[in-house]
């Protein structure tokens, strides 16, 4: 098994606070979800799409799957994503998030160096970015007893493991705004954004 090569987006949110499916979102006229594929191209090449709704994907090349743990929020997607990995690591992003960037997720991949970390995360103060991080497919047994807890949290489950942590001020020096980890979850959020998305189709 190669260490890395594997992007997983998650696309199966209720979308509630947006209005409408996010997997549908566009801007500029261009579906978010191609520019995010065409940018993880950039750097894996398997993409795994895990979604509730696998008949919008029909005739794509991509991996499709669905959560194995239903309703289980972003640890339900990332463990579905993680069993059909071909990668010890992939790298995982939520499907409504425009700003990925791939000089980080190479910094990400230089820092996972510890042969026993099972994942990289970047910190946020206190708490941690659950997406834009790796994650090992050895976290899928630690994720299912974890749910099978009654637990969900990401922060919760890898606190407990060895995982590689990139300090804020670290991250800053790539995206001083923290615009990399930015998630369009209302229609506030996309309006703000596509005031300065000029550039973004390019």
């Amino acid at each position: 098994m190669k260490k890395f090569g594997t992007a997983i987006i998650l696309a199966g949110g209720k979308s509630s606070r947006m209005g409408f499916d996010k997997q549908l979102l566009k801007i500029n006229e261009r579906s978010l979800m191609d520019k995010l594929i065409q940018k993880l191209r950039q750097e894996f090449e398997e993409i795994i799409i895990v979604t509730n709704k696998t008949e919008l994907y029909i005739g794509l090349s991509h991996k499709i799957t669905k959560d194995i743990l239903k309703d289980m929020g972003v640890l339900g997607g990332i463990h579905a994503g993680l069993n059909h990995s071909l990668s010890r690591f992939a790298f995982v992003v939520a499907c409504d998030m425009p700003n990925i960037n791939m000089e980080y997720v190479r910094y990400m991949k230089d820092r996972l160096t510890d042969n026993n970390s099972l994942g990289c995360v970047t910190k946020f103060g206190d708490w941690i970015e659950p997406f834009c991080s790796f994650y090992s497919v050895d976290l899928i047994k630690n994720i299912e007893k974890y749910l099978e807890s009654g637990r969900r949290s990401v922060n919760g489950l890898i606190k407990d493991v060895n995982i590689t942590y990139i300090k804020e001020k670290d991250a800053r020096k790539f995206s001083p705004n923290w615009d990399m980890f930015l998630n369009l979850n209302t229609k506030e959020d996309l309006n703000k954004f596509l005031l300065n998305a000029g550039g973004w189709s390019s």
